[in-house]
């Protein structure tokens, strides 16, 4: 990146106060890692279970591996070429891949490669963050910011540049921007019914459904907000949660500093990286009912593991990944809960 992308357009926010303590409940329990799962390689940003329970994952130096979470053996795939981040398993046995630098495409098991989108609106994609698909073949995706890359993700963050896209593609290859205005688009997670889409937005501290049938089509309302951290990649589990990676708790600094003219902002920015504020050292996920009711909370800062990006649940094995990590992480189930049971009956 130039030294001119480092300089920042600053956007003035009013974040809502913090949720106290971190947003700490009775639900708050251990992020306890029982084993890891080697990858052979560094960064897998996202992890994501097939229907037979193997995971998937993509690393820095662009495999596609599959993992047996069981034995830890894993087969590579392929090679995108470029940067994986979020991925989904596609009902025809492909896998989606949402590329940094390629933009959205779509693996074989052979380690074929098809490129289904690599512009948006006229302009090339980059930093392609998450992607789902429905029954029919239609595929949403995310672009998390138009300005930034991976390795200066936090000049969005400073910035607030609400450049995120919510994006469509139908089985016909045709592309519609739905949203074009997030706070750092991120997981994304298609409801069982195909009634909405679950949308986490990382600094809007905030996880949205936006509507695709009914008389809410086309709109979009809250399913958690004012989150007490930064949510990321966000996935379905058997369990019929929705399993919510934090790689970091808020900033106050930030928080108060985004209200604030951009000129504080950038000069923050502007100095030694050791000196700005960024992510505390911290392991953390949550998972909430279809309903957007918190189920789960497991929190550690004891060094186990860092910067959780991705979660995947399958029958009672928990894995989870990290951007800053080389190992995938099998996580203690959590214990069931009154307000889990409730989740049971009431889907």
């Amino acid at each position: 990146m130039s030294d001119t992308r480092r300089l920042l357009s600053p956007r003035r926010w009013a974040p809502p106060p913090a949720p106290a303590n971190e947003g700490r409940t009775p639900t708050t329990r251990g992020f306890t890692v029982t084993r890891r799962i080697a990858t052979g390689g560094h960064g897998p940003e996202d992890v994501i279970s097939d229907r037979q329970g193997r995971l998937y994952t993509g690393l820095a130096d662009g495999t596609i591996l599959q993992i047996n979470p069981a034995t830890g053996e894993r087969t590579v795939i392929g090679n995108t070429g470029g940067r994986p981040l979020g991925l989904h398993p596609s009902p025809d046995g492909t896998i989606l891949v949402c590329d940094h630098d390629r933009g959205l495409l779509r693996m074989s098991h052979d380690g074929a490669v098809e490129i289904l989108a690599d512009t948006v609106a006229g302009r090339p994609l980059t930093f392609t963050s998450n992607v789902t698909e429905g029954p029919d073949g239609t595929i949403w995706f995310t672009v998390s910011t138009r300005r930034w890359d991976l390795d200066h993700y936090l000049g969005d963050v400073f910035e607030h540049s609400c450049t995120g896209l919510l994006v469509r593609r139908t089985p016909d290859g045709t592309l519609t921007v739905l949203r074009d205005d997030l706070k750092f688009a991120n997981g994304l997670v298609l409801a069982p019914d195909a009634s909405h889409l679950v949308v986490a937005e990382t600094t809007g501290y905030r996880i949205s459904r936006y509507w695709l049938t009914g008389p809410k089509t086309g709109t979009t309302e809250p399913f958690a907000d004012n989150l007490p951290g930064l949510p990321d990649n966000i996935s379905l589990g058997s369990d019929r949660l929705l399993w919510v990676a934090f790689p970091s708790p808020r900033n106050t600094l930030l928080d108060k500093l985004l209200p604030l003219p951009g000129l504080l902002r950038t000069l923050v920015w502007n100095l030694p990286q050791a000196l700005r504020p960024g992510p505390r050292p911290l392991a953390w996920v949550m998972a909430y009912d279809l309903d957007g009711r918190l189920v789960h909370d497991l929190r550690t800062s004891d060094s186990s593991y860092r910067f959780v990006t991705g979660i995947t649940e399958h029958h009672g094995t928990l894995v989870a990944s990290s951007l800053h990590e080389d190992d995938l992480a099998v996580l203690a189930p959590p214990a069931r809960s009154a307000a889990r049971d409730q989740a049971v009956s009431d889907n």
